[in-house]
C-alpha cells in the first residue's frame, strides 16, 4: 500500500504532454481479439487499468509486448478459449469489453462480473440487448454466458441508453459480422470515435463516427493495424483545473482542441480562462476564479451528460475547482448516483459544500483549504482530492492512491516536474 504526502499552497507551472486516452485504450486493446494479425498501438498510457487489461488478454492467450514506453504490440492468433478469468476481471470494469470480440470471433464468451469504480449502478443490460439483437443467446445471472451457434447477423440496434461501453461492445461485435448493422442512440464520446477509427483500419467500415447513429459494415475477417490512441481530454481537463486552483501557468501539449470545447465553456463558469494555440491548451497565470452568475443573477450550474455534454468524469474535478472560485454554483451529476459521495473529504479540508442529494451539490467559495488525511475512493474523486491538497495550506496525506494510478500515468513524477511537493511513500496496512 502506498500514499501521497503533499505540501500544498504552491503554484504549479510549466509544460506537459497529454497522455493517451485511457477510455479509448481499453476497448482498443480488447479489439486485438477480433483478428489473428498483429495490432501495434502507440500512446497507450502505462497505468494500472491498461496493465490489468493486458494481463486479462494474456490470460486468454494473447501475446503482448511493450516495444516502447507507450507502444504495445498484440497478437491474438493463439487465443482458443472464450472464458475470462474471474480474478483478473474483478480488477477493472473494462474487462467486459472482451465480450463482443470473443462472441463475434469464436461464437461464445463466458464472463464473470466486471470490477471498476463503485460510483453507482452500472448496467450491463445495454451490452446484452445489443448482443441479443445480433442473434446471440444470453444466459446466466452473475456469470454471463453468450453463445451464437449460427453466428451473428447484421441488424438494427437501438441502445436504451447511450452507454459508452455498450456501444463499444456493439461496434466490435458488428465489425466482425458481415453486412450493415445500424446502431442508434449510440454513445459518441472521443474514445468511442477512436475505436471506430481503429475498426475501419482493420477492415470494417463505420459511417457516422461522432454522431449517435453509426452504421457498421462488417467483414467476415479483420486484419491487423497500427494506431495511435487519441489524447485524453479528461486528463487535459484535470490538469487545467489543477493549474487554475493553484494559481499556476500551464501549457498542455498534443491535445485535441475539438474535444475540449464544452470543458472550456463550463470551466469558464468558474472563471477559468484558457487559450488554444495549435494543438496546445494554455492556462494563463493568476486566474481570478469567480463564478459567473446566470441571467438575473441566478445561481449557475455545471451538469454532465452524454457527449457532447460536459463529461461525467470531470464533475468531481469541477467540484474541486469550484471550492476556489468566488460565488455559489450547483454541480449536478446526473449519470452516477454515488459520484459525489466523496465531498465529505473536501469538507474535512475546509470546503463549503452542501450535498443536496446523491446527484447535486452546492459549492460556496472560495474556501481556504487546509491539509488533511483522506482516502481516494475512485479515480476521479482521487484526482479531485489531489487538486484540493495541492491548493491547500499545510500537509495532506492521500491513501488508496492505486485508484489515482488506475487513470493517471506517473502522476507524482509529472506533478513534481511542475513544481509540486509530492512524495509517494509506503503506507502502513491496518492490522
Amino acid at each position: 500500500m502506498e500514499k501521497f504526502v503533499i505540501q500544498g499552497g504552491a503554484p504549479l507551472s510549466g509544460e506537459l504532454t497529454v497522455a493517451g486516452n485511457k477510455n479509448a485504450a481499453l476497448p482498443i486493446l480488447a479489439a486485438c481479439l477480433l483478428t489473428e494479425e498483429e495490432l501495434l498501438l502507440h500512446r497507450v498510457p502505462r497505468i494500472r487499468d491498461t496493465e490489468a487489461q493486458i494481463a486479462l488478454l494474456e490470460g486468454l492467450g494473447v501475446e503482448a509486448a511493450w516495444v516502447a514506453d507507450n507502444s504495445v504490440r498484440l497478437c491474438a492468433a493463439g487465443v482458443s478459449g472464450a472464458s475470462v478469468d474471474e480474478e483478473l476481471s474483478a480488477k477493472i470494469r473494462a474487462s467486459f469489453l472482451v465480450a463482443g470480440p470473443l462472441l463475434a470471433r469464436f461464437g461464445e464468451a463466458r464472463l464473470p462480473p466486471p470490477g471498476g469504480d463503485f460510483i453507482g449502478r452500472r448496467r450491463l443490460d445495454a451490452h446484452l440487448d445489443a448482443f441479443r439483437d445480433l442473434g446471440a443467446i444470453v444466459d446466466g445471472d452473475r456469470w454471463i454466458e453468450l453463445t451464437a451457434p449460427g453466428g451473428l447477423c447484421a441488424c438494427e440496434i437501438f441502445m436504451d441508453e447511450p452507454s459508452v461501453m455498450g456501444t463499444e461492445n456493439a461496434l466490435m461485435a458488428a465489425a466482425l459480422t458481415p453486412g450493415a448493422t445500424r446502431i442508434s442512440n449510440a454513445a459518441s464520446e472521443p474514445h468511442v470515435q477512436d475505436l471506430a477509427r481503429l475498426l475501419t483500419k482493420m477492415g470494417a467500415r463505420v459511417d457516422g463516427i461522432g454522431s449517435n447513429v453509426m452504421t457498421v459494415n462488417g467483414a467476415d475477417k479483420l486484419g491487423g493495424a497500427e494506431h495511435t490512441i487519441t489524447p485524453d481530454h479528461i486528463e487535459v481537463g484535470s490538469f487545467m483545473a489543477l493549474a487554475a486552483a493553484t494559481g499556476g501557468e500551464l501549457r498542455i501539449r498534443d491535445v485535441e482542441p475539438a474535444d475540449l470545447m464544452n470543458t472550456r465553456r463550463q470551466f469558464r463558469r468558474l472563471g477559468l480562462r484558457s487559450e488554444i494555440e495549435g494543438t496546445d491548451v494554455i492556462v494563463p497565470p493568476d486566474q481570478q476564479l469567480a463564478v459567473q452568475a446566470d441571467l438575473g443573477d441566478a445561481i449557475p450550474k455545471i451538469e454532465d451528460g452524454p457527449w457532447p455534454a460536459f463529461p461525467a468524469d470531470l464533475t468531481s474535478i469541477a467540484l474541486a475547482l469550484a471550492t476556489q472560485a468566488k460565488g455559489e454554483i450547483l454541480i449536478f451529476e446526473k449519470m452516477f448516483e454515488n459520484r459525489l459521495f466523496f465531498v465529505d473529504k473536501l469538507v474535512a479540508m475546509g470546503a463549503r459544500i452542501t450535498l443536496c442529494d446523491p446527484h447535486r451539490a452546492i459549492v460556496s467559495g472560495p474556501s481556504r483549504l487546509h491539509g488533511e488525511r483522506v482516502e481516494s475512493p475512485d479515480i476521479r474523486a482521487g484526482m479531485a482530492i489531489l487538486i484540493a491538497a495541492l491548493a491547500a495550506d499545510g500537509t495532506s496525506e492521500i491513501g488508496n492512491i492505486r485508484q489515482i494510478d488506475r487513470g493517471y500515468e506517473q502522476i507524482d513524477q509529472r506533478l513534481r516536474a511542475l513544481g509540486a511537493q509530492i512524495e509517494r511513500v509506503s503506507a502502513e496496512v491496518p492490522a
